[in-house]
């Protein structure tokens, strides 16, 4: 008896092949390091970017903005004709259309790392919440987390608006000094567990965050889930680990 088939049977046209992710990225200038989503050397599998040309870095805050959202869903439309099975983006705050996101695209989309946050709380203790880390919480709405399915009481914690990590993003600084943001970062995610000792985990809304999630792992010794957690998890489901066969 042969084994049964589900896929169509007319294979799907694609312009690029074996790459199973799709990452729509910002326009931005600032140099992104190891860890970054925006850093190729990040992934362990390879990875197909569309640059959102002419996408303001503040348009991705509201809801209301249908202008920067038309043109995010022009990209989704380029990844998925180029053939990715899947789409995930460089900014957490797009969270806020991730329903959006998912009624127009035909493949998958993982739009924010905040959508783990209701998996990760079900992981922790009953006396233990999930911390939020962003760089921006001014800009951290209830609207975000709803779109996700989240609480929207969490404690979230960011980086001062002057920190060498938002002056670098804001102005496209194409070097950073990768000791003084992690640095920062540190004071941060210190300055949050001090105020907040219920937190039993962290997630990271920023996709810039990355690089520094081992840093506070082992700093503070709390569970980290980031941009790069939430796609590897994505990937695996969209081609699982296939294993030799037992002697």
């Amino acid at each position: 008896m042969g084994s049964p088939t589900r896929k169509s049977d007319k294979a799907r046209s694609r312009a690029v092949h074996g790459v199973t992710i799709g990452i729509l990225i910002l326009d931005t200038g600032f140099q992104r390091l190891p860890g970054d989503i925006g850093y190729g050397g990040t992934w362990r599998f390879p990875v197909q970017y569309a640059v959102v040309r002419g996408a303001p870095q503040d348009g991705v805050f509201a809801a209301s903005d249908e202008r920067t959202l038309t043109l995010f869903l022009r990209a989704v439309d380029e990844l998925v004709a180029l053939g990715v099975d899947g789409i995930t983006t460089s900014c957490g705050f797009l969270a806020v259309w991730h329903r959006r996101f998912v009624a127009h695209s035909p493949v998958p989309v993982a739009t924010s790392s905040l959508l783990q946050i209701p998996l990760v709380q079900s992981l922790l203790p009953a006396n233990k919440r999930v911390g939020v880390l962003t760089w921006s919480k001014e800009h951290l709405t209830p609207e975000h987390f709803i779109a996700v399915g989240a609480p929207t009481d969490l404690p979230v914690g960011d980086l001062p608006l002057d920190a060498a990590f938002n002056r670098n993003m804001a102005l496209g600084n194409p070097a950073v000094d990768r000791a003084v943001q992690e640095c920062e970062v540190l004071v941060a995610v210190d300055r949050l567990l001090s105020a907040h000792p219920e937190i039993g985990a962290i997630v990271s809304e920023c996709t810039n965050l990355p690089p520094y999630s081992a840093a506070i792992e082992r700093t503070f010794d709390v569970p980290v889930y980031d941009i790069v957690t939430l796609v590897e998890w994505f990937q695996s489901g969209l081609r699982p680990r296939r294993y030799k066969r037992a002697d």
